[in-house]
């Protein structure tokens, strides 16, 4: 190589490393496993031998949870979304606002972690179903909690909680979709004794 390449090739060099100099790197955003979540499609859950029923995804099964007594109590359960509601039931013995007021600590005991917590009241008086559901914003254990009762004989609770730590903006997708089947399940819901 004679001197004159070596030159252009050293210039070309210095210029290359001078032009790289002048930009900013930016570190790329972490990214997430997409998840394709199937178009929901309801259910009326067999309720033979519980006092209330409501409509349920397909994608979720139903899973009873007899504990100390508690016959009526369930999870619904999210294989492949690897998540679960927690639902109990108790029978209201002039104790409905005990329950509820034990309902909603539960739900504010999350406000430590939480970014806000937002009430949507719902009531169905022909259905003689009334409730309030809980949107806990945030990296909380639990991002959904609801109640609903008739004031008179039975109170249901349900919270729903990821079976991993809790990072809002991972779980987003399958949350709103969770969501959207919460509402359902608390528009569809009935008392059947």
């Amino acid at each position: 190589m004679n001197r004159k390449t070596a030159c252009i090739v050293l210039f070309g060099l210095t210029a290359i490393l001078f032009a790289n100099c002048g930009q900013k790197s930016v570190p790329k955003p972490y990214g997430y496993f997409r998840v394709d979540l199937p178009a929901p499609d309801y259910r009326r859950i067999d309720a033979r031998s519980l006092p209330y029923t409501f409509e349920l995804n397909k994608i979720a099964v139903i899973i009873r949870q007899e504990k100390e007594g508690e016959k009526y109590w369930i999870d619904i359960n999210y294989p492949r979304l690897n998540a679960n509601i927690h639902c109990s039931y108790k029978d209201i013995k002039g104790n409905l606002y005990e329950l509820s007021e034990e309902s909603r600590t539960m739900v504010y005991r999350h406000s430590v972690r939480a970014d806000g917590i937002g009430e949507q009241a719902y009531e169905n008086p022909p259905k003689q179903v009334y409730g309030m559901l809980y949107e806990l914003q945030g990296n909380t254990a639990s991002s959904a909690q609801f109640i609903l009762t008739d004031s008179v004989k039975h109170f249901f609770r349900g919270a729903l909680y990821f079976n991993n730590v809790p990072n809002s903006d991972s779980i987003a997708p399958v949350l709103d979709y969770i969501k959207k089947d919460i509402r359902y399940l608390i528009e569809s819901f009935e008392w059947t004794k």
